[in-house]
């Protein structure tokens, strides 16, 4: 199906961002962690009364995040550079300061969890990277498009893709892992969405130049 011919995803719910600027975006024990790219704070949010619960400054910028079971990973941006770091997130610790990982080149932004390993992907290079726990690359998926997020469930990573230029233009697509280049695009996403995650029915994704946070499903 071509890109033009494709449904749009279904709105289900709009909801104003707890800060500016909502960049990173995870679902953990049942409830969205959201971190501001600007202020440089992670929410944890109550989804059914959107009701803030949890507040912390990072280390960084939140660029992304994941549940990982137990904890979360953030992305963040580190220094003058923005050199970008894995950090473990726990809710009794906060940030470690020891198991905090270099990205490959010091570049990388989204991540999804397999149950066994990281995916991260990098923006410009249009590809996603599995990561062993030292951050070391397993293997290389082609994208074929920038990349503004992804989650996995069901056996595939669901992932953003699209292009920044001009009005921005992005599309959902679903990456089958047990079938290499099983790459196909399910529908549009009709606004301009940074990070992707899945509760288990819908998935949420910032639409961050209008401080909003966007739950949507697939088409049926």
């Amino acid at each position: 199906m071509s890109t033009e011919r494709l449904p749009s995803v279904t709105e289900r719910r709009r909801v104003a961002s707890p800060d500016v600027t909502p960049q990173a975006l995870a679902w953990h024990k049942n409830a969205l962690w959201m971190g501001s790219r600007d202020s440089r704070r992670i929410y944890r949010i109550e989804p059914d009364g959107w009701k803030v619960f949890q507040e912390s400054e990072a280390p960084g910028i939140p660029w992304a995040a994941v549940s990982i079971g137990e904890a979360l990973f953030f992305n963040l941006g580190e220094g003058t550079a923005d050199d970008r770091y894995l950090r473990r997130y726990s809710l009794d610790r906060g940030f470690s300061e020891t198991d905090r990982v270099p990205c490959p080149e010091f570049t990388g932004s989204y991540l999804s969890y397999d149950g066994s390993h990281l995916y991260l992907s990098q923006w410009y290079k249009r590809r996603i990277l599995e990561l062993d726990r030292s951050g070391n690359i397993l293997q290389t998926y082609d994208i074929g498009a920038e990349i503004c997020g992804h989650t996995f469930f069901g056996g595939a990573i669901y992932v953003l893709r699209g292009t920044e230029q001009g009005n921005e233009d992005w599309r959902i697509a679903r990456l089958d892992l047990e079938t290499p280049g099983a790459l196909l695009d399910l529908a549009k996403v009709p606004f301009q969405s940074r990070s992707l995650a899945f509760d288990g029915s819908n998935f949420w994704s910032n639409h961050r130049v209008a401080n909003e946070i966007v739950c949507f499903a697939l088409p049926s």
